[in-house]
Parts: C-alpha cells; structure tokens; sequence
C-alpha cells in the first residue's frame, strides 16, 4: 500500500512539473512594441475587412486595453508628444521629442534597457529622425529639428536602426561611432555590424507600400534575427508610420494599404514571439488620424467604405493588444504614459 501511495505522489511530482515546464514565463525576456501611427479602431477594423474577415493582430491578441492620448498641452497630441509619453512615461507639450514639457531630456525606454544591457533597436516606414522614433531615441524640444536629432540618435544607445531620413545622417560620424550603413534592403540583408543603420534608400522620405513592398517585414525579420542574439534580451520599436498619412490625405486607398503592411509585418513578429516563448508583443497607437468612420461594404471589392471628418489628428483612445508573457498587465483604460511603466516593470528595468 506504501508503494502504491508513494507511486502517485511519483506521478504527482512529474505532473505538477510538466504542468509548471508547459507554462509561458511570468515575464518577458524581450518586448517587441508595434506603434500604428494614426491607427485607430476604424483603421484596424477597414484592414480585417478588406482582408476579408481575418487580421493577425486580431488573431493572436490575447488581452486587449485602450489607452488614452492626450498630450501636456492639448487634449489632441501629435505624434512627438504621443511617442514621448509611451517611451518616457511622461506627458509632454505637442512637437517635442524625449522631453518633459520643460524642454528637460527625460530617459526612454530603449536608452534604460540599453544601460541594463539589452540590445535596443527601431523599425520605421517614415524618417528615422520623424517625431515616433525621435522620441525614442533623441531628446529635442522640437521634433523639426531633424540635423539635431539624427546626431542624438548617432550618439543614443540604439543597436539597430532601420527606415529613411539618409540625408540628415553624417556617415563619417555614424562610422566613428561603431556603425555600419547600408542602403537599400539586399544590402540590409549582409549588413553584419555590431551596430546598424539601414536605409531604404537615399532620399529623405519613405515609399509608399505599393512601391516599397515588404519592406517592413523584412526590416522586423533583420531586426529579431540580430538582436535575439543578445542572452539579456532585447527592446523592439516597430511602427507603420504612414497610416496616418493616408488619414491626414483622407486618402482610403492609402491608409488601407498601409495598415494593410502593418498587419503583416505585425503577424510575422507575432509568429516569432510564438516561436520564441520569451518575448512580449504589444501593438498600439499614438493617436487615431482623420477622425475615420466606415459606412458600408462595396459588394465588388469587399473593401470598407470610409468616410473622414478631418484631416487631423483626434482625441480618440486607441486600442491596446497585447500578446506573450506578461500580456495581461495591458488591460483597462489607462492613460498612453502607462504604457511605459508597465513595460519598465516587465522588463525590470
């Protein structure tokens, strides 16, 4: 009788155990964030319908939050004061970047993890020294100041970085400063430095998505491939840049394309963190553009039809979903500064 008690107390333990090994870590050891710049409810809920009726981000989120986005100074914030309070935690005055509203530099979340040892790293459909990513990795009272923030980044804590803004760049410095450049995506493919800058191309702007292809997938696949290496994990800033254009165009076509791109470059990040098991995938927004409202379903193309009250930004919360270790801390209604301390506290920072 002993032996058959102590046979299933045997068995218990290495139920219990399978059951413990099976579980998703508490918290994670990388956190991908995907910025929809623009991207409100109605943008995500065009692309599902004309994707016809399927969207990764839908298909994997597992916890989903709105977060509110109103700025220091305005009930209305752009994208330089809406960046700055999802990557410093603090509300700051529209136009300025990686400041508090006293024109302070205030650090970011890439520039804590990077001091921690992580490896910190941006991939962008627009200029690298736009308001999104300046306010990650640059600290200037104006998010116009292009020369000024491009050297913030030259000398910032960024172990990768891809997207446009070639012309602001000082190549030698950029050399001097340990990185390699690369222009044009067959290039970014053998672009081995221990640190990066790759361009699209040499202009200062950024291709559509008809034009430019996948080229933010490609940009997410180079990025997990070089900063996974790092055993202390790593910090992701991924954005669909010109979904807001398109809002502030009123152009359908080109939001729906764009946001379209998005959802594709966010299911291969998604598939990877669920390869991975270790790293948190959060997609959000700054802000919601061009005030969208879908009216119908053309019975031809399947496709929304969109309708826009304005050719600015609005003060809509825009959706939070998450998915990964640690994705439940991303539920409710929070303000955008909340954002960052949730990712600080996952990532013990």
């Amino acid at each position: 009788m002993r032996k058959i008690i102590l046979l299933f107390c045997y068995l218990g333990f290495i139920s219990a155990a399978s059951l413990q090994a099976s579980k998703p870590p508490r918290r994670p050891k990388n956190i991908i964030l995907i910025i929809g710049d623009g991207t409100g409810l109605a943008q995500l809920y065009a692309a599902y319908t004309a994707k016809g009726g399927k969207l990764n981000i839908y298909q994997f989120a597992q916890y989903t939050g709105l977060s509110m986005t109103s700025s220091f100074d305005d009930y209305i914030t752009d994208s330089g004061a809406g960046g700055t309070a999802i990557s410093a935690g603090k509300k700051t005055r529209n136009g300025m970047v990686g400041t508090g509203p006293d024109s302070m530099p205030i650090p970011t979340l890439p520039e804590l993890a990077a001091a921690k040892g992580l490896s910190t790293g941006t991939v962008v459909t627009c200029e690298l020294t736009h308001a999104t990513p300046a306010s990650f990795f640059a600290h200037q009272p104006s998010r116009k100041m292009y020369p000024e923030i491009a050297k913030d980044m030259t000398n910032g804590r960024g172990d990768l970085l891809i997207g446009g803004g070639y012309p602001y760049f000082d190549t030698a410095e950029l050399r001097k400063r340990g990185f390699t450049t690369s222009i044009g995506m067959e290039a970014m493919k053998n672009n081995t430095g221990k640190r990066q800058i790759c361009f699209y191309n040499t202009d200062s702007s950024v291709q559509k998505a008809t034009v430019r292809g996948n080229a933010l997938e490609m940009g997410c696949r180079h990025a997990v491939q070089k900063l996974s290496r790092n055993k202390k994990g790593f910090f992701l800033m991924v954005e669909g840049s010109q979904v807001d254009w398109g809002g502030h165009d009123n152009d359908s076509a080109y939001l729906l394309n764009e946001a379209l791109d998005l959802d594709s470059a966010a299911g291969f990040l998604f598939r990877w963190a669920m390869t991975d098991k270790r790293t948190l995938v959060i997609v959000t927004a700054d802000h919601e553009c061009g005030g969208l409202t879908l009216h119908g379903k053309n019975t031809w193309t399947g496709h929304p039809v969109m309708h826009f009250s304005t050719g600015h930004h609005t003060a809509e919360p825009v959706p939070v979903y998450a998915f990964g270790p640690g994705a439940a801390h991303f539920t409710g209604v929070y303000e955008n500064t909340e954002l960052f301390f949730r990712m600080k506290k996952l990532l013990r920072l």
